[in-house]
């Protein structure tokens, strides 16, 4: 446990549920954990009681091994009940990736923001813009000109549609404030963006519990990037003024975070993720005493070897923050004679 973790209060302690377990968090509320095939290796999903049945959210990503887990849940954690609503908090593979298939396996309705049901629905069909080999000029254009990493790069030109092969035609569309009522409890609809077009967590007064999705996790800072689709976007000022959203809801609210454990210290980790955010902008201001370019920022903020899906990640989040100081006004950008975007203090 790092010193920012020891900050928090883990009340379940260790207690982790293995694949095709349920724990049950309070009456009604049951924490699943599915396997990832990335260095971040899991992801928390949750089931709520819903009247005669379950609520569902989020479904982990399409592959051999989250389906067998649901498998063994549908017939050993449901009580014989059926799955009678999929949520998505959002758009990302882990979050949706298996969701069309829950839906057509229990004839369940999809809940979820117009933004992520769009995205969702235009990745899975890698609509030109944003499919993979979209992000390649992009990330050229930000100074990436390893071959290796290039050709690594191309080679994943169909990885959201193979985590995410379909998209429900059809959803239930909820939105920022809402009050949806799940068996016996509301739960309030909190948009936040940055990470994503429109994620929405869910907050519960009566359980004092919130569904953070990847709004706010315990360990890691959550991805904020640029992406091809929108290259001239300021996600992380839109990540920290989502934060500003959570800051209203008791301290002592149990976070149900998509990574990591739940925890206690709400207010407490949303600083330490300003504070964080902060110190990066602090560390790439200093940089750009000189011209940078996304790619030069890369080994300042990530002191680690990446490969080529945590790169991916790595470049867009240096471009939101060179992004966020030009939106400021702190540094101006050029486009160089060899064609790539860089950034300079003013």
């Amino acid at each position: 446990m790092n010193l920012l973790e020891s900050q928090l209060d883990y009340p379940l302690g260790d207690t982790i549920p293995a694949a095709g377990a349920v724990h049950e968090i309070v009456p009604g509320l049951r924490w699943l954990r599915m396997p990832l095939p990335f260095a971040l290796d899991h992801i928390n999903l949750w089931l709520l009681r819903d009247g005669d049945g379950w609520s569902a959210v989020d479904s982990g990503v399409a592959g051999d091994a989250t389906r067998a887990a649901w498998e063994t849940i549908f017939e050993t954690g449901l009580d014989g009940l059926a799955l009678r609503r999929v949520f998505a908090t959002h758009c990302h593979p882990d979050h949706i990736g298996l969701a069309d298939w829950l839906c057509q396996r229990w004839d369940a309705p999809l809940w979820t923001t117009t933004g992520e049901y769009a995205f969702a629905r235009m990745m899975s069909a890698a609509l030109p813009g944003v499919d993979g080999p979209a992000a390649l000029p992009h990330f050229q254009r930000h100074g990436l000109r390893d071959p290796d990493m290039l050709e690594k790069m191309a080679g994943r030109k169909n990885y959201y549609p193979t985590l995410v092969p379909s998209v429900p035609t059809a959803y239930t569309r909820i939105q920022d404030g809402q009050l949806v009522v799940i068996g016996d409890h509301q739960w309030q609809v909190i948009t936040g963006f940055g990470h994503a077009p429109e994620h929405a967590s869910l907050y519960c007064a009566a359980l004092n519990v919130l569904i953070a999705g990847d709004m706010v996790l315990p360990r890691i800072s959550t991805n904020v990037s640029v992406f091809a689709v929108e290259p001239e976007s300021n996600p992380l000022t839109l990540y920290l003024d989502s934060l500003a959203k959570f800051v209203d809801l008791p301290n002592d609210v149990l976070v149900l975070p998509s990574h990591g454990k739940p925890f206690h210290g709400l207010h407490t980790r949303i600083a330490q993720l300003q504070q964080h955010h902060v110190e990066r902008l602090a560390e790439v201001v200093e940089a750009c005493g000189d011209w940078q370019s996304a790619a030069d920022i890369v080994p300042l903020m990530f002191k680690r070897p990446l490969d080529a899906h945590q790169l991916g990640f790595a470049l867009g989040e240096a471009l939101a923050h060179l992004h966020k100081l030009w939106h400021d006004g702190i540094v101006r950008r050029e486009t160089g004679a060899d064609g790539i975007i860089r950034f300079r203090l003013k």
